[in-house]
């Protein structure tokens, strides 16, 4: 679903096909106001200075254009106003002689992000596009939307992305790395003008320099990084999940888009990849629909085991007992390493096949 913040205007019709970058809707935001101290400016109480005024409320205005004039003692007293930006006069008080400048309107538009079909709209608002895709959430993410061709630059799933493997031939490609990206191969794929680069894990401290800031746990996407990242395990070095990267490694090549904006909290929001591809697979959403059921593929999403990969071996009927003392029911899980653990079943999602 493409989204306009506001109302404004949509341009494809029902049965459109769209491209990434294809504008489907635009509207526009108010611009930044400036207030104008006028009367105090002009030295006139507030009443006096509308007649003063050379440009009226609704009027635009350039930059360092004329809004007010003043002369007095036949023209020995001078007072020239100049508008300090570009924009609308929106109102003028007479209480206390403030003028109210409107700046040019913001143009916001939201393109297509992915190639399909428009199956729906939202009038004023936006479109519903739908394709034929493969994809995958990660853990935690930072950077907005970009689309580039997927390139699988480690050899298998355990392996570290430094900066020595990346370059130029990397120019606005999407980087998959194994076990975790190093803060070199950040600046270095800066650099390059690579688009995004998907990993099983970054280093919390690495993060943190590359961004210049500490993420906190509200909504990551707005960061101007020079590219986006993708974390599919956690932080630190964690193997990403042999089901994601062989399935990444079988769309190399493949052009995908790809958002980091996430948010944990209220209205979660994951990190995603979307390869849109015209391979026609048999429907797998069967186990989706069932639930949790013994052989369900699960992801551990909570501490001690944050990011594990396994499958469902039971469902305990019974409630049990954690050291919060709380009761809940519990799931256990056979890990890819053959360990069967048991957690509540909140700390676990399905992995979609």
């Amino acid at each position: 679903m493409r989204r306009l913040p506001l109302l404004g205007e949509v341009y494809p019709k029902v049965g459109d096909m769209v491209s990434y970058a294809d504008i489907v809707a635009k509207t526009e935001i108010s611009g930044d106001p400036e207030i104008v101290k006028l009367a105090m400016m002009l030295g006139l109480e507030p009443e006096d200075c509308p007649q003063f005024m050379t440009k009226q409320i609704g009027e635009t205005v350039e930059q360092g254009e004329r809004i007010a004039f003043y002369s007095a003692l036949w023209g020995l007293i001078k007072k020239e106003i100049k508008s300090p930006a570009t924009g609308t006069i929106e109102s003028f008080s007479d209480v206390t002689g403030q003028l109210i400048l409107r700046g040019a309107p913001i143009p916001v538009e939201v393109d297509a992000y992915i190639p399909g079909k428009v199956i729906e709209i939202m009038p004023r608002e936006g479109a519903v596009i739908e394709t034929n895709a493969a994809f995958i959430q990660g853990i935690f993410g930072i950077g907005g939307e970009v689309h580039g061709d997927i390139q699988v630059v480690v050899s298998d799933n355990d392996q570290t992305l430094v900066a020595d493997m990346i370059t130029e031939e990397h120019n606005n490609k999407v980087l998959i790395s194994g076990n975790m990206v190093t803060l070199d191969a950040l600046k270095k794929a800066v650099e390059m003008g690579v688009a995004a680069i998907v990993s099983g894990g970054v280093r919390h401290d690495d993060l943190t320099t590359f961004t210049g800031e500490e993420i906190g746990v509200a909504i990551t996407g707005q960061e101007e990084v020079g590219l986006t990242l993708i974390i599919t395990e956690g932080f630190g070095m964690m193997n990403m999940s042999l089901r994601t990267f062989e399935l990444l490694k079988e769309f190399d090549g493949f052009n995908a888009s790809v958002n980091g904006t996430t948010q944990i909290r209220a209205g979660v929001l994951r990190p995603e990849i979307i390869i849109p591809h015209d391979i026609v697979e048999e429907d797998g959403g069967e186990g989706i629909s069932q639930g949790m059921v013994p052989g369900t593929p699960i992801r551990i999403i909570r501490q001690p085991y944050f990011g594990a990969i396994g499958v469902v071996h039971s469902l305990p009927v019974e409630l049990q007992r954690l050291e919060s003392e709380s009761a809940v029911r519990v799931v256990s899980i056979e890990l890819d390493g053959g360990e069967v653990v048991t957690v509540p079943r909140a700390n676990v999602e399905i992995i979609e096949e």
